[in-house]
């Protein structure tokens, strides 16, 4: 019997959803396909807001990777947008000329952003914060130094992309039309703690203002005008002011449509054979924007699609959110009201705020900030209904106070739970799924929790609620996780225990350390191969060969590949110095090759911006034939050595900090390394190479070299300590090397310096670079191992040669460790 055809128009959260629910009921009825106006695969709106303030790649935050559709038989056509439904033919047709026929068709196409209709709003630079192509247009408003940004909207999207934007380097301003943010989740004393805590943030607010004009310069967005004249500057402004359900397609079809498109209990349209479901979907006179109630909407779809009628009859809404680091909970009647009755608690110290709502000696609604543990308790007592006049005077403490009082154990509450409510409103997980899991896949820790069911894998606010569901369903079996952290979820085991037994079980291949080390993965994932190809790098040196493949896109194009597609070629320059020579050949590729863009870096470089893949083999042979090599500007290891000019020409200068820097930067480039490695040399204690807050810096003193470690200067800011003072120049570089080499041993995989330094402590480091046999024998695996490292990727490329064949400053040099 052939499969009926199941067309999905929407390839985000609930469309893969609502499939999602299909296909666990019923995996062989339909035969799947997915349109999607974006061109990648299906990722987690959420968790934009981590991605634009650099806490999350977009890789973390996918929900659906390419192996979920191929493994489910379902057909992507990512990056094509349905602009007709034929509903006499059965038929869908995209802009690119695509034609696909249904038995059934799921309308899930989600909201359009709200744009204003104020003057100046079509400027370049004015983004909306919906997609991740607005996220990217944001971040890369934030490279230019001293940019600011307007965000217009004072709501949960507008505060997250200031607060993200901020944490891009700019200076970034809220406008908001209400008294108060977010004043649909929080009251007036919430909302002013947020703007406090906003303030906090480096997040200026401006209420009560009104919008009257965008100005503009040369095309571009230039500032905000206010309707009291101010005006302000800015180099990006966001629209964050709401979102509309998106309609158009079921209107021209000839859909039932009120604010959205009108669905039954069963989430059917006017037309039985076309389903709704999302923020398009319009059901009983109400559209949702919020996560729990579209899972409850796509299981209600799942059952009309496979086992007869579904029934979705609403929702009952609290928002539990993590407001830019900030916990915040509201359900109900936050507000109050005449016939309510307020509990209210405040902790000006800790910066918490509670206020519990009665009515008719029952919890009406709540709204907390600063701390929201208590909020599931909260909304759990306002839904069930329950008298709570015996409990009131303890009421505003929460859960565990409450009910120890009354001798009842708090855990009690999470085992009443009904299997249905949900837990995880993120990934809508409810708690008969993590308990199901638990028991049937036998899982045991947070971790593998996250990895099945996905319950707190994203804003992590649930995390709590999960561990008391571990405890209570494994009982006495249940422990707290306090071991190393595994290196991916193909295997249970940490960093430290993989790098001891590859060298400890002579493992000299990523195959053989995943059969030696019992990897449940038989090929690994992108999180692990790269792990264990730089472990076999470093403890084999010469033996193991470089596996190209478990490498980064930027490691393996030798380039950064910028958000068109194109790539830059950073050349390395010694130290910072440069000739004639070079910057006549840099100027002769970029004429050449019609380089669109050319800038120098932080770190004393040139970059060349928008190169075609294509002709990057060509444009290296060029700058190979002028001596130059690859600056590694892609790679997990050393990046630049920054210097000042240092005793030479500086009237200040105390030491020959460019000779070092040079000399240093000759010897280690081409060392890989667990992540990015920058040093930076400068001349006197002026610092003006920055080396404070470099992962390795040198301050030349009258009396020698202070050897400094642990800095950091991106999206964690953080100052170096001072390691050792060494008298020579000699002294310097064996130290340096030497605490190299031992990070390069000890380091996870993608754990910079800084963050290696906080888990081992600086005590342990000094001691063994201090130690004048131990740095001797560290600096000789580091000499050692850069015998087979500075090898230039892109003269190997070119011609398959060493770069000292096309450099002869390039050449190994050799010093004695004392």
């Amino acid at each position: 019997m052939p499969k009926e055809k199941l067309v999905v128009i929407g390839n985000g959260m609930a469309g893969c959803r609502a499939v999602q629910e299909v296909i666990k009921r019923d995996p062989d009825r339909y035969e799947i396909t997915i349109f999607g106006a974006e061109p990648r695969v299906n990722y987690d709106r959420i968790m934009l807001s981590p991605v634009l303030a650099g806490e999350k790649a977009f890789e973390d935050i996918v929900l659906n990777d390419e192996a979920w559709y191929r493994d489910n038989g379902i057909a992507l056509h990512a990056g094509h947008a349905v602009t007709q439904i034929d509903r006499e033919a059965k038929v869908v047709r995209t802009a690119s000329g695509l034609a696909e026929p249904y038995d059934r068709l799921l309308l899930a196409m989600g909201s359009d952003p709200v744009r204003l209709p104020l003057p100046g709003s079509d400027l370049k630079g004015v983004v909306t914060f919906r997609d991740l192509d607005d996220v990217e247009a944001m971040v890369a408003a934030a490279a230019k130094p001293g940019a600011k940004a307007v965000v217009i909207g004072g709501g949960l999207l507008g505060i997250e992309a200031a607060y993200g934007l901020v944490r891009r380097g700019m200076a970034a301003t809220v406008i908001h039309l209400m008294d108060v943010l977010m004043e649909r989740q929080l009251d007036a004393s919430a909302g002013f703690l947020l703007v406090e805590a906003m303030a906090q943030r480096g997040v200026d607010t401006v209420l009560g203002a009104q919008s009257e004009e965008i100005v503009g310069q040369d095309g571009k967005v230039a500032g905000l005008r206010l309707k009291d004249g101010r005006l302000l500057p800015c180099d990006i402004l966001v629209m964050a002011v709401g979102i509309r359900p998106n309609v158009a397609l079921g209107r021209e079809a000839g859909l039932e449509i009120g604010r959205g498109i009108v669905v039954d209990d069963a989430m059917r349209t006017s037309d039985p054979a076309i389903l709704a479901v999302g923020e398009c979907a319009e059901h009983r006179g109400q559209c949702y924007g919020l996560v729990a109630p579209i899972w409850e909407m796509c299981k209600a779809l799942g059952q009309t699609l496979t086992q007869g009628e579904g029934a979705y009859e609403g929702s009952v809404l609290s928002t539990r959110l993590k407001v830019s680091g900030v916990d915040v909970f509201s359900a109900g009647k936050f507000g109050g009201g005449t016939e309510c009755e307020d509990i209210v608690f405040r902790d000006a110290g800790r910066g918490v705020y509670k206020r519990v709502v009665l009515e008719n000696g029952k919890v009406a609604g709540a709204v907390l900030f600063g701390d929201a543990a208590d909020g599931p308790w909260y909304f759990d007592l306002m839904k069930s209904g329950a008298e709570v006049a015996d409990i009131r005077e303890t009421l505003i403490f929460g859960q565990s106070v409450t009910e120890g009082l009354r001798g009842l154990d708090p855990s009690a509450a999470v085992a009443a739970m009904a299997d249905e409510a949900e837990v995880c409103g993120c990934n809508g997980v409810c708690k008969g799924e993590i308990t199901g899991a638990i028991t049937v896949q036998g899982l045991s820790t947070l971790d593998s929790v996250r990895a099945v069911t996905k319950a707190s894998a994203s804003c992590g606010s649930c995390t709590p609620l999960v561990e008391k569901l571990l405890k209570l369903t494994l009982g006495d079996g249940f422990q707290v996780q306090t071991g190393p952290k595994p290196v991916c979820g193909c295997t249970p085991k940490g960093h430290d225990e993989v790098r001891r037994r590859i060298v400890a079980e002579g493992l000299k291949s990523i195959p053989a350390a995943m059969q030696g080390l019992e990897w449940a993965t038989p090929d690994g994932c992108a999180s692990c191969r790269p792990a264990l190809n730089y472990y076999l790098l470093c403890a084999w040196p010469g033996e193991y060969r470089d596996d190209k493949q478990s490498r980064f896109i930027n490691e393996r194009a030798h380039a950064n590949i910028q958000k068109d597609g194109t790539y830059s070629v950073v050349p390395r320059m010694w130290g910072g110095m440069t000739s004639a020579a070079e910057l006549r050949a840099i100027a002769d590729v970029v004429e050449k090759f019609e380089v669109p863009a050319v800038k120098v870096t932080g770190g004393q470089r040139i970059d060349l911006l928008g190169v075609k893949k294509d002709d990057l083999p060509a444009v290296w042979a060029d700058l190979n034939a002028a001596g130059m090599v690859s600056g590694h500007a892609y790679a997990k290891g050393l990046r630049t050595v920054k210097t000042c000019v240092g005793s030479d020409w500086c009237r200040f200068g105390t030491q020959d900090s460019t000779g070092l820097g040079v000399r240093l930067e000759k010897f280690m480039w081409g060392s890989w390394a667990p992540a990015k490695v920058k040093l930076a040399v400068s001349g006197c204690p002026r610092n003006c190479a920055e080396a404070t807050c470099k992962d390795i810096g040198v301050i030349c003193v009258d009396s020698g070299y202070e050897i400094h470690v642990g800095g950091a200067a991106g999206l964690h800011i953080q100052g170096t300590e001072v390691l050792t003072k060494v008298a020579t120049e000699d002294e310097a570089v064996w130290t340096i090397c030497a605490v190299t080499q031992l990070y390069r041993e000890n380091g996870w995989y993608l754990e910079r310096i800084y963050k290696w330094m906080a888990r081992v402590g600086l005590e342990s480091i000094k001691g063994q670079v201090e130690d004048p046999e131990a740095r001797k024998a560290l600096y000789d695996r580091f000499s050692y191992s850069q015998r087979f490292s500075r090898i230039d990727p892109w003269a190997e490329r070119v011609a398959g040669r060493h770069a000292e064949e096309f450099n002869p400053l390039s050449r190994r040099m050799e010093f004695a460790p004392s």
